[in-house]
């Protein structure tokens, strides 16, 4: 009896401490808006399990600058809708921040953290927990500092974002599901410091000044673009809607400048929805797009080099992810170099470089990696030529490329896709109005962050010249 009542007892104490459940400490949110100007208010909703939170908002440029900070903030916990993904959380604002008249455009980071000690009888610990958004402010007199516009590739933030189950991809999607609504209206998932802050770091410490824009201000503000010399696409550009497109082509027109640090630009149509707070894309299931059967196929949400939609990217960049393909990423070309071969050393853009033709340049910083763009060649005594038959601009010149090359399950869906095709990175321009120039890789940024003295160089070249 004594031995079975000690025995009780110990069950007991054990199960009334586990059934003391140390709930979890979380805190997510987004902002109301991705861009807004000096002077206006931004709002964030945010859920937490905790009582109270604390929140700092940074500029990230050639430094991180903290402009506002408070702590003892009260949001509470909201549930998750089922269509989160699609149509956002519809959580409640949280808090509402006015922008400082002279905070200066930039990427703002926003860092929301909480903390707590744990369980009230077991699980003691100090515990923290930290999560971010961001948003950026443009300027209030476009172009009156700034020379240089940085457009952000936000739409491919929110396409490869997953939070809330799907994204426009089935790889990170629940159940390997891919979704065709994105809701720019949940936690965001930014892809800012992998490219481009690398490239607007080395630039403000090198003393260009940069003005900042989201991908949607190309759509619903493209008047702001006409005040600067040059815009900048940087990193992993790849959604765009007709609107974009159609204002920075007009741009372009006019006179405008464009270099696309940046591969697999322009890669599938989307479209806005709700103000510019969802993307839709159908992507390879286009036959499933509501405009497919008898619709505007000029809107169709696919590829923008697809024969029904017939504008390929090339038109405006000068290349297209078509003749591009992978290097050293998924499974191909992984014992590529990463570099570019010159092919036409005496061109301005590699002034002060010391290249010479069929050196190469950028390995060691992988510079050609991941996604990369390129254009429909022929070989003529060792160079090469555009042929012009897939929307390459007459007066487009090839400077460099790289070998590159489709994985099989991307490509097989499209009906007029050669299975044996090797494609190539081709880094080069054109003028058509203004100068187009094109890195043709995601990973340009690389070689400015590892100090790579070409690719610095020729970076400098095509700013210097451009923003005049």
């Amino acid at each position: 009896m004594i031995e079975g009542t000690a025995a009780g007892t110990a069950a007991l104490a054990t199960a009334s401490v586990s059934a003391v459940e140390t709930p979890s400490l979380f805190i997510e949110g987004y902002p109301s808006r991705t861009s807004v100007l000096p002077g206006e208010e931004i709002g964030f909703h945010l859920s937490t399990s905790a009582p109270a939170y604390s929140m700092q908002i940074s500029r990230m440029g050639a430094k991180q600058e903290i402009v506002w900070e408070k702590s003892g903030l009260i949001a509470g916990q909201h549930p998750v809708p089922e269509n989160a993904s699609s149509h956002g959380c519809d959580w409640p604002e949280a808090i509402r921040i006015p922008v400082g008249e002279n905070w200066r455009s930039g990427y703002y980071h926003v860092l929301l953290s909480v903390k707590d000690r744990g369980g009230k009888y077991s699980e003691r610990n100090q515990r923290t927990a930290e999560a971010s958004c961001f948003f950026v402010v443009r300027s209030a007199t476009p172009g009156k500092k700034a020379k240089i516009l940085l457009q952000l590739s936000t739409n491919t933030y929110n396409a490869y974002n997953n939070w809330g189950g799907f994204s426009l991809y089935a790889y990170n999607g629940r159940a390997g599901i891919q979704g065709h609504r994105v809701s720019f209206q949940r936690p965001p998932a930014s892809q800012f410091f992998k490219w481009e802050y690398p490239f607007a770091r080395w630039a403000e410490k090198n003393g260009y000044e940069l003005d900042y824009a989201v991908n949607s201000d190309l759509e619903f503000h493209p008047e702001i673009i006409d005040h600067y010399k040059l815009v900048l696409s940087v990193g992993h550009d790849e959604y765009w809607s007709t609107p974009m497109r159609d204002h920075l082509e007009n741009y372009i027109s006019k006179g405008g400048n464009v270099a696309f640090f940046s591969g697999n630009v322009c890669c599938w149509q989307v479209r806005s929805e709700d103000e510019g707070r969802a993307l839709t894309s159908w992507k390879a299931h286009l036959t499933k797009d509501p405009l497919f059967p008898g619709g505007d196929h000029t809107l169709l949400s696919t590829l923008w080099g697809h024969h029904l939609l017939d504008r390929p990217e090339n038109e405006m960049t000068g290349v297209g992810f078509l003749h591009g393909g992978f290097h050293r990423s998924h499974g191909i070309l992984m014992d590529g170099s990463g570099a570019f071969k010159v092919h036409r050393p005496d061109h301005w853009i590699f002034e002060g470089t010391g290249l010479a033709r069929d050196q190469e340049f950028g390995g060691k910083d992988s510079i050609v990696g991941y996604e990369c763009d390129g254009c429909e060649l022929e070989w003529r005594d060792g160079l090469p030529f555009p042929t012009h038959r897939d929307g390459t601009p007459k007066t487009f010149t090839v400077l460099g490329t790289a070998p590159a090359k489709w994985h099989p399950g991307d490509a097989e869906w499209y009906d007029r896709w050669d299975p044996d095709r090797m494609g190539a990175a081709c880094m080069g321009l054109y003028e058509k109005g203004g100068t187009v120039f094109t890195a043709a890789t995601t990973d340009w940024a690389h070689g400015l962050k590892g100090g790579d003295p070409a690719t610095t160089q020729i970076t400098r070249n095509i700013l210097n010249k451009l923003s005049q």
